[in-house]
Order: structure tokens, then C-alpha cells, then sequence
């Protein structure tokens, strides 16, 4: 397959993702135009609506500009004008997998770059299209966010996804445990530079290091859906009751859930933050976290019926989470470390030489790693969500950081030292296994025979 070709396919993937995306919001939309407003509504005005919808989802600044009456109505005095700063993050979340197919059709290709490129291109040009057609009227999104952010997400899908690819092609040939190979016997480098030009001993910390913190991530993930999601099933009858208490009719029961949908991702973050121990704001002045729960008027939302409430019996014990979960982060990249190179005579005992240095260094870059990664999340998740004190909604990023990364410093530690016991543990040779290893060390370590001398016992 030739360039253009390949370009070609990444743009009309780059298409394809651009317009599911921008079709969630504006399908029920378009119902709605058809259905409440008879076709008597400028229909452009939903077209701006499920672009500023498709843009938050991005994390892009939406401004807001109320008349004076309905201002007032909504009990704001004279503020009028305010901005909306959260990413409803569901949106982003299905530009990345977008982005990542994309990616692993790219990397089969012998121009993986060009069509990362294209694809990326394509995606900015059009993102742009669609902030320049919302920016009128009283919701105007940034310019410049909207032309860069959904790009860069899609982008970061493509990154991943490359990445995904390349993992798994070198697990497939057996070339992942070999750190002192930089080429593949098709030309393809292994190891880009400049990490092709490290020492084997500092790539395979930073892969243990970077492989652990993945996933601790992902588990400390996991584990706030899988709360979140007994969250919502205890408390059903709270979200039932709010969904009633709002009346939203069919079609406004329809749309509110989808924005509940594309909002689960920053629920399941706000979760995780409430689990690290930080918590999370709902307004100016509030926090929710394991100790207490302090939260002023708020939306009837019915998913902030499911977030978790004060109880610092349990919440001592959710704190614990995240721990556990570096444990199994700590275990997980023990058990899959690059073998260094040892002696012929004791490869059958023992499959590599980790220092307790070279361990100490991984523990340190998993709790850097994954307090960095779930800390981006957070800060990511967080923002405005309406007028007044709502300006403030979502955990606070450093902390999170901080304290994900101190929990998962001790998990590690754990993970990594039980591991490290089981490892150290004398294996149980039979008779003809020691009697290898023994003719190997006399093999490695007898001096070579001089030109006619005789050999002992002759």
C-alpha cells in the first residue's frame, strides 16, 4: 500500500471519528427539533448545541450568556455571563478509541507516520470547522481549545494505539525480553531513539517502572467503577426518585441520560479520588471525601445520587484500595521482569539478577507514574459546571497525585518484596539438576589445557 493510500484511509478514519462523535449529541437533538418543535425551529440552533456538547466532551471552555430575566429567574442577580470548564469526558474517551484504531491500522502499515499525521491533521481541520459553526450566539466555545484539544485526543488515541501494536508484535516474536537487541531482523528498531542508545539495566527499569504504573492505574480505575457501580445499585431508588422529582418527559429522559453517560468517566474519577482519601468538590466551599461530607444546594442531577457519602468507618477502609492496588501492581511487574543476564551455571535456578537498587527504583518510578497518570485524570475531570459557587466541581489534581502516589508507594513495596521473597526462595533440585549445574561451573571455570598435557585421572 502506497502513501497516498494510506493517508487517505487515516483522513477518512479521522472523518468517521469526527462525525460519531458530533452524532451522539445532535441525533436526539434533530428528534426533538422533529417531534416537540415541528420543524418550526431554526434548526442550526440544535446544530450549535451538539457541537458545544461535543466540544466540552473534550475539555474544550464554553462561555455562557444569560438574559437578564432568566438570570434572575435562576436566582443570579446580575451575573449573566459565566463559563463552563468540565469535560464531560465520555466524549474524549470514544475520540481516544477512535484514535487507537486508527493507530493500529497506521502501524501495520509500512507508513505508520504519515498516516498518524494525516489522521491528526484532518482531525484539526475539521474540530475547527465545527467550533467556527458554534461560535455565535449565547453559548460561544474557545476558539483556539476547540481547534487543538479534540486533536490532541485523538491524537493521544493514536499514540496508544501504536504503542498497543508495537507491545504486542514484540510479544508475539519474542523480542520483549531481550534488551540487548535494538533491530529487528526487518529493519524495524525495536527501541526508538534516543532509548535505543541506554543501557539495558535503565531500559528495563523504566519498562518495569512505566509497566507498573499502567497498571496500578488502571486498577485503581477499575476499582472506582466497580464501587461506583454498587454505588448505583444500592442507592436506585435515590436516582429513580430525582428522575421523577425532574419530569423530563421521554425525549428529556432520553437526553439527560446520555449526558449522565458521556459524565460517567469523570463520576468514576471523582470516585477513585473520594477512594485516594483527597476527595472531591461539588461547589465552592464543599468536599466530599471518607471523613465528611459538606455540599451545599445543588442540581438534581440524578447521578450525584450515587456518589459516595461520609462514613469514616468505611472510608478508612476504601482508603485501603488504592494500596491493594499497588500490591497487585507491585506483584504484576515482578513476576514480568526483564531477565538480566546471569552466568550459564545458574540459569537454572534463578532468572535474573535484580539488585534491591534496580527494585527500589521501579517501586519509585510505579507510585511517581500512576500518582502522575491518576492525578492528569483528576485535574482533567474537574472544572465549572454552572454559575456562582458551581464554579468549583471535581478533586483538586496535586492532591490526588500526591496521595495516589504515596498509597502506591507502600502497595509496591509489598507487591514487589513478596514477590521478591517467593523469587529468593531455594528451589528443590533433584540429584541429576545439581549435577548439571556443578559440570557447568567446572566447565565455565576450569583453565584450558595446555598443548600435550595430560588430563587428571588419565
Amino acid at each position: 500500500m502506497n502513501r497516498i493510500a494510506v493517508s487517505l484511509l487515516a483522513a477518512l478514519d479521522a472523518v468517521i471519528a469526527l462525525g460519531i462523535g458530533v452524532a451522539i449529541p445532535l441525533v436526539p437533538l434533530t428528534i426533538m427539533w422533529g417531534v416537540q418543535f415541528n420543524l418550526a425551529a431554526d434548526w442550526v440552533t440544535f446544530w450549535r448545541a451538539a457541537c458545544d456538547v461535543w466540544l466540552l466532551g473534550h475539555g474544550v471552555d464554553v462561555t455562557v450568556t444569560l438574559d437578564p430575566a432568566v438570570a434572575a429567574g435562576f436566582g443570579l442577580g446580575g451575573q449573566t455571563v459565566f463559563t463552563v470548564t468540565i469535560a464531560a469526558l465520555g466524549f474524549a474517551v470514544l475520540t481516544a478509541l477512535l484514535g487507537s484504531r486508527t493507530g493500529r491500522r497506521a502501524w501495520a502499515t509500512p507508513h505508520a507516520i504519515t498516516a498518524s499525521v494525516t489522521g491528526v491533521v484532518v482531525f484539526a481541520v475539521l474540530s475547527t470547522i465545527v467550533t467556527l459553526s458554534a461560535h455565535t450566539g449565547p453559548i460561544v466555545p474557545s476558539l483556539l481549545q476547540g481547534a487543538i484539544l479534540p486533536a490532541g485526543v485523538f491524537a493521544l488515541g493514536i499514540v496508544i494505539g501504536l504503542a498497543a501494536a508495537e507491545t504486542h508484535d514484540r510479544a508475539d516474536t519474542g523480542l520483549a525480553d531481550h534488551g540487548a537487541r535494538d533491530h529487528e531482523p526487518g529493519g524495524r528498531a525495536s527501541v526508538p531513539w534516543p532509548v535505543s542508545s541506554w543501557s539495558p539495566s535503565t531500559r528495563a527499569v523504566l519498562a518495569a517502572s512505566l509497566r507498573g504504573a499502567v497498571a496500578a492505574s488502571l486498577l485503581i480505575v477499575a476499582v472506582a467503577a466497580l464501587f461506583l457501580a454498587v454505588l448505583m445499585a444500592v442507592r436506585y431508588g435515590r436516582i429513580v426518585a430525582l428522575y421523577e422529582a425532574l419530569q423530563p418527559g421521554a425525549l428529556g429522559s432520553a437526553a439527560l441520560t446520555l449526558t449522565q453517560l458521556a459524565l460517567l468517566p469523570n463520576a468514576v474519577i471523582w470516585t477513585a479520588s473520594w477512594l485516594a482519601g483527597p476527595g472531591f468538590a461539588l461547589g465552592t466551599g464543599s468536599s466530599v471525601d471518607p471523613t465528611q461530607t459538606l455540599v451545599g444546594p445543588l442540581p438534581n442531577v440524578p447521578l450525584l445520587g450515587a456518589l459516595p457519602q461520609s462514613d469514616p468507618a468505611f472510608g478508612l477502609i476504601g482508603v485501603l484500595a488504592p494500596v491493594l492496588c499497588g500490591v497487585a501492581a507491585g506483584m504484576l511487574t515482578r513476576q514480568r521482569l526483564n531477565p538480566m543476564f546471569a552466568p550459564r551455571a545458574l540459569r537454572l535456578s534463578r532468572q535474573d539478577d535484580w539488585s534491591t537498587g534496580r527494585l527500589a527504583l521501579v517501586v519509585l518510578g510505579t507510585a511517581v507514574g500512576s500518582g502522575a497518570i491518576v492525578g492528569l485524570l483528576a485535574w482533567w475531570s474537574a472544572g465549572a459546571i454552572g454559575p456562582g459557587r458551581l464554579q468549583h466541581a471535581g478533586p483538586n489534581g496535586l492532591l490526588i497525585a500526591g496521595a495516589v502516589a504515596l498509597e502506591v508507594l507502600v502497595g509496591a513495596a509489598i507487591g514487589i518484596a513478596l514477590r521478591r521473597q517467593s523469587d529468593d526462595a531455594e528451589p528443590h533440585l533433584s540429584l541429576r539438576e545439581r549435577r548439571t549445574v556443578a559440570q557447568s561451573t567446572a566447565s565455565d571455570t576450569a583453565p584450558i589445557p595446555r598443548l600435550g598435557a595430560k588430563e587428571p585421572w588419565s
